[in-house]
């Protein structure tokens, strides 16, 4: 049977990036929701010789991602699934970039979890940004409703982001919810190990994408000053790492977060994550 492969964020940026390797082995489904993009990044794949599908997918919508995962598995076994789907603090209010980034990786997690057999993997994206987020401010309480009430989840801690000064909500709203996707993806790798599958995370630093760059002048460019390498990560180069967390290869690998930011958080000490609070 066809092993599949969905990658969410499949329209561009790492996702498109991660798409083109997976595909080498995978039969790849791309899911965005742009759909001008999404058949876009489709045609591209086929004329690298991936064999492409593009399901545009909501995946605040339960009901929306639900239908993904049942189209994703008529042409062969969902084997795979990376999510790079997700927005930055300049793309969104504090309550869309919660919906999305957490909201979302909530559906898409148990969605994969709901069709997870033995040699399967999910590999969720987060950011270096959840790694910066001060444990005073991590809100695990809040975190835990996800495990049992995602709506009174969603509206806690998007109200919970609400409560900062209006120009740091955003920014607030993001590291929460990729310090809620680290999280998440370690206390849910139990139930899929009792499947013979793995779940894991994995947190960029500054990469050269279209987001990336959108957050340049608000701290991604900032952040190269502390790293080892002193420049922008490639899309090619995380693509290589999400394609390998989600392979058959790293089969002892999960409940865990692997952090690829050039030595960013090495780099980084208690003055310099204050003056990037600031916007120093």
């Amino acid at each position: 049977m066809t092993k599949t492969a969905i990658v969410t964020g499949g329209a561009g940026g790492m996702g498109l990036a991660t798409a083109k390797i997976l595909g080498s082995d995978h039969r790849v489904v791309i899911t965005d929701v742009n759909r001008q993009r999404l058949d876009a990044a489709a045609a591209e794949l086929r004329d690298h010789g991936v064999d492409a599908a593009a399901v545009a997918c909501d995946i605040t919508s339960r009901a929306s991602v639900e239908a993904l995962f049942q189209q994703a598995d008529r042409e062969g076994s969902v084997r795979a699934v990376v999510h790079t789907a997700g927005i930055s603090p300049q793309m969104g209010t504090a309550d869309k970039i919660i919906r999305i980034n957490a909201l979302g990786t909530v559906n898409i997690t148990e969605a994969a979890l709901a069709v997870a057999t033995e040699g399967f993997a999910l590999v969720n994206l987060a950011s270096i940004a959840g790694h910066m987020t001060p444990r005073l401010v991590i809100p695990k309480r809040i975190f835990r409703l996800a495990l049992t009430d995602r709506d009174r989840f969603t509206a806690k801690l998007a109200a919970g982001a609400s409560r900062a000064p209006k120009g740091m909500r955003p920014g607030l709203a993001y590291s929460l919810s990729k310090n809620f996707v680290i999280w998440y993806s370690q206390q849910i790798a139990a139930p899929f190990g009792a499947k013979g599958a793995r779940v894991l995370s994995v947190s960029p630093g500054s990469f050269d994408t279209a987001m990336g760059r959108l957050e340049e002048k608000s701290g991604s460019g900032k952040l190269t000053g502390y790293a080892a390498l002193k420049r922008y990560g490639r899309p090619e180069e995380i693509a290589e790492l999400l394609a390998f967390c989600a392979g058959d290869k790293p089969g002892y690998l999960t409940g865990v977060d692997i952090l690829c930011d050039g030595g960013t958080k090495a780099g980084l000490d208690l003055r310099g994550m204050i003056a990037m609070a600031r916007g120093d």
